[in-house]
């Protein structure tokens, strides 16, 4: 089975998180995308990066998400979450994905 990047995982759980709560209307859901992405990138963070990387990483998915809003206020929600979520990816590559490939 190919192994997805868990840049990848990370962005689809921000950008996801996003659209479904903005297209659905329901927050929850969007919430639920969010943490399910996010508990699957940790464990691919821990398990490629190990322990102190994956709570960095983790750290930042949720610093994004949190710095979403009020960047939103200024950029818009679109460009907000896709600024954090291309931030994210790029970390989560270069600590995780790039000693994997």
């Amino acid at each position: 089975m190919a192994r997805v990047p868990s840049a990848v995982v990370a962005a689809t759980g921000l950008v996801g998180g996003y659209g479904v709560a903005r297209w659905t209307g329901k927050r929850q859901l969007g919430g639920a995308v969010l943490a399910v992405a996010g508990a699957t990138a940790a464990q691919q963070w821990r398990t490629r990066a190990g322990g102190r990387a994956a709570g960095a990483l983790t750290a930042a998915y949720v610093a994004a998400f949190a710095g979403s809003h009020p960047l939103a206020k200024k950029v818009g929600a679109w460009p907000s979450v896709l600024g954090v979520t291309g931030a994210v990816a790029v970390a989560s590559w270069a600590v995780a994905d790039r000693k994997a490939a």
